[in-house]
């Protein structure tokens, strides 16, 4: 069973935001990303929006060069404005071939 080294990028942010994260991960060059709903609480405190607490966490396996590419979009285009937390981390997959 051959591994690969690859980058999780994981984010976190107000669910109204999901399309246009969605459509900057795609730009970007993930091939798929993984969607959840989330609640919490943070340094902005616990927001109140539509729906009380609603997050979303979007979760992609892709190449240094992408993580990259996402992180620096979403950080140009919505940190200054929303409550949103990105985060990189080095993972091993099994079949690292889809991701990279």
């Amino acid at each position: 069973m051959e591994m690969t080294r690859v980058k999780l990028v994981t984010i976190i942010a107000e669910s109204v935001l999901e399309d246009g994260l969605v459509r900057e991960i795609r730009k970007a060059g993930a091939t798929g990303f993984t969607r959840s709903d989330v609640r919490g609480e943070g340094s902005r405190g616990r927001r109140v929006g539509d729906v009380e607490g609603a997050n979303v966490r979007l979760e992609c396996l892709v190449s240094t060069e992408t993580a990259d590419r996402i992180t620096e979009a979403v950080a140009t285009r919505y940190f200054e404005n929303y409550a949103i937390v990105v985060y990189v981390e080095d993972v091993t997959v099994v079949r690292g071939d889809k991701y990279v």
